[in-house]
């Protein structure tokens, strides 16, 4: 009997060994029924295409990965509608959310550092709502100005009231991304949080040189836990020749 259980713990140990290096992520997406997303990696160098997903009639899916090494990947449901995830080995995505807007909808669960990296997706929304109720309302004023019905000195004063408020908003979400860094310090989600741009203004400017305190930040973090990750090699690359640059100025 002992040598039975003992069999049977090592079998278990070799089963679990054979699925470490793999990640599963699953779910239903609403509207999605019989149509097809696609699984890609955030490699060091681009975007890299890993397979197609076919949804069944209920919009479920399911799918198993083999990493060759820790990485990001985006599931995407069109060119600009996609969610980034970071799983680690042997984990369980579980991904719902809507087809039409998978980004503002989606919920992830069984993933720790996917769920970070949610949050800071959440914010990003955010900012993004404050940006587009600063353009709906600029373009009304436009409007108004056109028809007469209001003067340039009200459209200069609310043209500077949104410019204040949207000073306000890029040093809210710089803040938060600088303080996403510091709490995550080692994940692979930093480097996501260190190229966010806010209205397509990077938060983290490397033609700034105070940015470069940030850039060693994420490196030193990632040298720590993934010292031979790619992602980190790659980064401390652009680290350098950021440091470079500088230098030479």
């Amino acid at each position: 009997m002992k040598k039975y259980i003992l069999t049977l713990s090592l079998l278990a140990i070799v089963l679990v060994g054979c699925h470490n290096d793999s990640f599963t992520i699953s779910g239903t997406i609403d509207g999605g029924a019989n149509k097809t997303v696609w699984l890609e990696e955030i490699a060091p160098d681009g975007p890299l295409f890993i397979d197609s997903i076919r949804l069944d009639s209920k919009g479920r899916f399911k799918y198993t990965y083999k990493m060759p090494y820790r990485s990001m990947y985006n599931l995407h449901v069109s060119a600009d509608n996609y969610i980034v995830t970071l799983p680690d080995y042997g984990e369980r995505l579980k991904i719902d959310g809507s087809w039409d807007n998978l980004s503002l909808t989606y919920t992830i669960s069984g993933s720790p550092e996917s769920q970070s990296l949610w949050e800071l997706q959440q914010v990003s929304n955010e900012g993004a709502q404050v940006l587009r109720q600063l353009v709906d309302t600029s373009d009304f004023y436009a409007v108004q100005l056109a028809r007469g019905l209001v003067d340039d000195a009200t459209v200069v004063e609310k043209h500077k009231m949104t410019d204040s408020i949207y000073h306000a908003a890029f040093a809210e979400q710089q803040k938060y991304m600088c303080n996403f860094i510091d709490n995550n310090q080692g994940s692979l989600a930093t480097l996501i949080a260190h190229y966010k741009p806010f209205n397509n203004r990077p938060l983290i400017d490397a033609r700034n040189p105070e940015a470069l305190e940030w850039y060693d930040r994420v490196l030193e973090g990632l040298q720590q836990r993934y010292p031979d990750n790619p992602h980190t090699v790659r980064f401390q690359t652009t680290t350098e020749r950021l440091r470079s640059s500088f230098s030479e100025e």
